[in-house]
């Protein structure tokens, strides 16, 4: 098993002996693996014991663990050392989820059908998936909004929820957390997480990869885990080690303390600029410094949770006197507690942060003045571009007139002051440019917080007291990252207050953070469209890409739960706090932000005072049974899934319809046309967006020819277990550009006739002329989620290469993982350098003994040529390509 000990690992004679509570176990005693273990930053250990533990010698080997053990030396060699990892775990979400049981089942099917056992085909690690990114935010601003919004859920997903319940039987080390338990990296926080192993009397530190990018929360609590594409994660599930570079480790000290109104939120947009400014792309981040003890767990999972944002693999927090705190306070065993505790102090991964002695050697170090962080958000269209809340009026009136771009939105001067007057509910309102129409407290970055979400409440206190609230046409939200939040909000009496200003809660899950923002009132939508206003969400995500919140919010701000309901009774983003009131008390006098801010130590008495353990074992005591709705579904039996042609949800997909037993030959890519021209920052919602399906697109033509109405199409992310909806949604982003076309859309050129269409018809009409496909792209083709169909849908495209500047590291894993060859410019060149227009025709030939890293020619067809470096980067991805990618990879083994 996975995480277990091998009976052949290499490394046996390290086993020693401890005894706790009377009890005796073994573990590997790292410290004797020689006086270099001391300097090893405390991620690092983490990958040792690992590869110490796993060392077989075939997946995991001797010289894996020499590099580990001489990080100093080889995080510094060029191109990288690369090593095998053997995460304890693999944790999913429902979206990410789904597609991969359904790749569990179809690759069952394959295997009988090639002649073998299909009951090989098994989570060989523990494996848990959260359902929690169906629920939408149908309903708002009513007293059963989250029961109305719950029922939608299930009435749209049924068929997804009986297909997971059958997964949860068919396979084995697979747990199901049900619908309306909380957003997964929540629950694997509060619930989830065992921070140190106990197999078999073997202990082991607890490490997790998971199929959603903000899998690194988790190392908030000194559990090291990170997000991989749903395909590499289905690979460890197998029992395969996952191949990585071994990492420079940039050490984050963190002195001093936060003012009174400062707010984890505001600390960690501070961070995610700075880490973005430092460049830790690829590089595990480690903070350490006398300032980490004044963060609390919850703080420190929120700083881990931005990860992504700030393009670190890692966050990494080792475990101190205040994680046994937070285990405690999260009735976590007491025995248990003691145990981690003592075995951690063994293989010497506790934490002492104001100790600088156990300080390891880091590959750099920065340093950050909590004194220094003031109250901030980020926008209006990428998480890392921070701007002081004290500078938004300026900044986004410039934002209006700059050039389209990440911070523009280039209208012209005389149309500044464009207003649209409209009717919502009888009542007469006005929108301008800024005007906010979306304010949802949303996302696992901030509701997890307590410190935050009890700040928001007592603001909302302060606020009603004061006579303010805000306008009913803004659509706003609370949607609690677990039942834990709930209880909490509703012992400490805030609840009221939130509900009066229209905050009630509406669901668990993620709801506004990944597009499931539900639609907002059609007078207000015509207001904007009529107008072309650059109205605005505000939302205390972590992501706010173009596009992604909702179609007519073009500017969204990402901001602590406390803003967003500043914001949302301002009613506009370009308020000056400091200068203007919020708004009127009762007798007319102007309130203003400074008067209703709670200071935080009045946040913390009531933190204290009302997130207690038996909160937590109340709420997790009924994880495995879920709702009522859930209890009564019924899901069909079996090892093999009977698949149900009719179905629009579940569909057998095509991935393994041609698959031999041997091994087939590399093929030359061969006269290829250009699919889709694009630029920098292409993000995997580009690529595979997780929202709505419009109802003029390939996708919604497909569902109403299977019967369906527009009501009934549901969104993207939900019908991952469908590969002909998610083929159709490839590239089918609103926002998307394509420098074939002249505006945004999701539309390209057919190069041979010059017609312009939808790119899954340009797609299929090129399949029909047996003609191969690539992309070009820039730089950071593939960044944000860790979205799988980012890779599988242009797969069932065609295509077959992509070249670009540089690839987001997930994405290029996941391209690796479906057979399309990753290549990239060599330095300084790119489509302008070069003069590529997308119009030529493009040969690559792949030698049968490709190298990782190779460079290769692209010849065109007017006779020009170009190099490019093969985005190979181990022996393991070469191994999946030849293979025609990883999944046939795991198959041709298990045969």
């Amino acid at each position: 098993m996975a995480g277990s000990l091998s009976e052949n690992t290499v490394y046996a004679d390290h086993l020693k002996k401890l005894s706790v509570n009377e009890k005796e176990f073994k573990y590997f005693d790292l410290p004797s693996l020689g006086s270099d273990y001391d300097k090893l930053p405390f991620s690092i250990r983490v990958l040792l014991e690992s590869a110490v533990r796993n060392c077989d010698n075939f997946q995991v080997k001797e010289q894996d663990v020499s590099a580990i053990l001489d990080w100093e030396k080889n995080q510094a060699v060029p191109g990288g050392v690369e090593v095998a990892f053997k995460p304890a775990r693999v944790i999913l979400q429902d979206f990410t989820g789904v597609p991969a049981v359904v790749d569990f089942a179809a690759m069952r099917d394959a295997i009988k059908e090639l002649g073998g056992d299909p009951d090989r085909i098994n989570p060989v690690c523990p494996s848990d998936l959260v359902i929690d990114h169906s629920v939408q935010v149908d309903f708002v601003r009513t007293p059963d909004a989250l029961q109305k919004n719950q029922d939608m859920e299930f009435e749209r997903n049924r068929e997804r929820f009986m297909f997971l319940k059958w997964g949860a039987k068919a396979f084995q080390n697979m747990l199901i957390v049900p619908p309306g338990s909380g957003i997964v990296h929540q629950v694997n926080l509060e619930y989830l997480a065992r921070v140190v192993f106990n197999s078999e009397g073997i202990l082991y530190p607890d490490s997790v990869v998971g199929t959603d990018s903000h899998t690194t929360m988790i190392n908030g609590l000194g559990v090291l885990g990170w997000g991989v594409g749903g395909i590499e994660a289905e690979a460890v599930m197998l029992g395969q080690a996952i191949s990585m570079l071994l990492p420079k480790v940039v050490g984050y000290k963190i002195v001093g303390q936060l003012n009174q109104y400062a707010t984890s939120t505001d600390l960690v947009l501070t961070i995610t600029k700075h880490l973005r400014q430092v460049g830790v792309v690829g590089k595990f981040v480690e903070f350490f410094g006398p300032g980490v003890a004044e963060l609390s767990i919850a703080d420190r999972a929120t700083i881990s949770n931005m990860c992504p944002e700030y393009g670190a693999t890692v966050g990494f927090f080792p475990v101190d006197e205040n994680s046994l705190v937070y285990l405690r306070q999260t009735n976590r065993d007491e025995n248990k507690v003691h145990l981690m505790e003592e075995y951690l102090k063994a293989v010497r991964m506790f934490r002492n942060y104001s100790d600088e002695s156990q300080d390891p050697v880091f590959s750099e170090v920065v340093t950050l003045d909590l004194a220094t962080v003031v109250s901030s958000v980020s926008g209006p269209k990428r998480p890392h571009d921070r701007v002081p809340v004290a500078d938004m009026p300026a900044d986004f009136r410039q934002c209006l007139t700059n050039k389209i771009g990440f911070k523009g939105f280039g209208l012209p001067e005389d149309k500044l002051l464009s207003k649209a007057p409209f009717i919502f509910e009888g009542q007469e309102y006005v929108l301008h440019h800024g005007s906010v129409v979306i304010a949802a407290i949303t996302s696992c970055t901030n509701t997890s917080n307590p410190s935050v979400m009890l700040g928001a409440g007592l603001l909302a206190k302060k606020a009603v007291e004061a006579g303010l609230m805000v306008a009913p046409y803004i659509k706003t939200s609370l949607s609690p990252g677990s039942g834990v939040v709930t209880y909490y909000l509703n012992e400490s009496g805030v609840v009221p207050y939130l509900t009066k200003l229209g905050f009630d809660i509406v669901g668990y899950g993620c709801m506004t953070c990944i597009g499931n923002s539900g639609p907002l009132p059609e007078s207000v939508v015509e207001a904007i469209e009529k107008h072309d206003l650059v109205c605005c969400g505000v939302l205390s995500g972590n992501r706010n890409f173009e596009g992604r919140i909702h179609p007519n919010t073009r500017a969204n701000y990402l901001a602590s739960p406390l803003l967003v309901i500043a914001y949302a009774i301002a009613g506009r983003v370009d308020i000056d706090f400091q200068k203007e009131p919020l708004g009127s008390s009762a007798d007319g006098k102007p309130v203003y932000l400074h008067e209703i801010w709670p200071l935080r130590s009045e946040i913390q008495a009531v933190e204290q005072k009302y997130v207690i353990p038996s909160l937590f074992r109340d709420v997790y005591a009924k994880i495995d049974t879920g709702s009522p709705n859930w209890a009564q579904l019924k899901a069909p039996e079996g090892k093999l899934y009977p698949w149900d042609p009719s179905s629009t949800y579940i569909k057998k997909p095509p991935f393994f319809e041609s698959m031999t037993k041997e091994l087939p030959d590399i093929q030359a890519i061969e006269n290829a046309r250009v699919l889709l021209n694009l630029g920098d920052s292409v993000t995997t919602d580009h690529i595979s967006p997780a929202g709505s399906i419009a109802r003029n697109s390939p996708a919604a033509r497909y569902l109403a020819v299977r019967g369906l109405t527009p009501r009934e199409f549901n969104s993207y992310g939900s019908r991952r277990g469908n590969d002909a909806v998610m083929a159709r949604g490839t590239f089918a982003n609103i926002r998307l550009v394509n420098k074939f076309m002249g505006q945004a859309g999701p539309r390209t050129v057919h190069v041979p006739s010059g017609d312009a269409m939808d790119v899954f018809d340009a797609a299929e009409r090129y399949r029909q002329e047996k003609i191969s496909l690539i992309a070009l792209a820039g730089k950071d083709y593939g960044s944000g989620s860790s979205r799988d169909w980012a890779a599988k849908g242009p797969y069932l495209l065609g295509l077959r290469a992509v070249i670009a500047e540089s690839y987001e590291r997930i994405h290029r894993s996941n391209l690796v993982g479906m057979g399309i060859v990753p290549l990239q410019y060599v330095e300084g060149q790119n489509a302008d350098t070069l003069g590529l227009t997308g119009k030529e025709k493009y040969t690559i030939k792949i030698p049968e003994d490709i190298r990782p890293l190779q460079e290769l020619t692209v010849k065109l067809d007017n006779g020009k040529s170009f190099q490019v470096v093969v985005r190979f980067d181990t022996e393991v991805d070469l191994a999946y390509f030849r293979h025609g990618g990883i999944l046939n990879y795991m198959i041709r083994r298990i045969l």
